[in-house]
């Protein structure tokens, strides 16, 4: 009699145990599923395409290019919609687009300044470097860095080919970088 009550009781557990476990996976899996399904929802792509097109007119010393396509930044990271996101990630978003808000602004008024450009945009690409690591990106990218940037302290780029175009020295040192990361 007294091993049936063992073994009832330690099957009792084993049972109860098992459900709990069974509780915490579908726990998992059901917070695993709507991550996915936010960052899917929400993206930041057409962003990504206006930095594109101020780091290839930095690469190319086209400083009027550059300061359209800072604009057209500021015009799309102001109208770019945060219904999708979740309150963690709008947090963040937030601050990273404050930041990224104020590089295009300056970029976007300092046509002429290609100088000034450029070290906005050293911070600018900090900030698009952010943006890709909390949201992703559907698009094949390439992190950039050159060891002679920012005055000899390094700066990274986002970069949509494997060809090294330098944004910060444009066509002098068209080449001078490496890859560092691909998204």
């Amino acid at each position: 009699m007294k091993n049936r009550i063992i073994i009832i009781v330690a099957l009792a557990i084993t049972i109860i145990s098992c459900n709990q476990k069974n509780k915490q996976e579908e726990t998992v899996k059901i917070e695993s599923t709507s991550e996915v399904v936010t960052q899917s929802s929400f993206s930041i792509d057409e962003i990504v395409k206006n930095y594109l097109a101020i780091k290839n007119s930095l690469a190319n010393d086209d400083s009027d290019a550059a300061a359209d396509a800072g604009k057209a930044l500021l015009e799309t990271m102001a109208k770019t919609s945060m219904e999708k996101v979740s309150a963690d990630q709008m947090e963040a978003y937030m601050s990273i687009s404050d930041d990224a808000k104020e590089h295009a602004e300056h970029i976007g008024s300092n046509a002429g300044k290609i100088d000034h450009q450029r070290e906005h945009f050293v911070m600018l690409s900090k900030d698009m470097n952010d943006l890709i690591q909390l949201f992703g990106t559907s698009q094949k990218l390439y992190l950039d860095f050159c060891p002679m940037a920012d005055d000899n302290k390094g700066a990274v780029w986002i970069s949509e080919t494997k060809e090294i175009t330098n944004p910060y020295f444009g066509k002098d040192m068209a080449t001078c970088g490496s890859i560092k990361k691909e998204f």
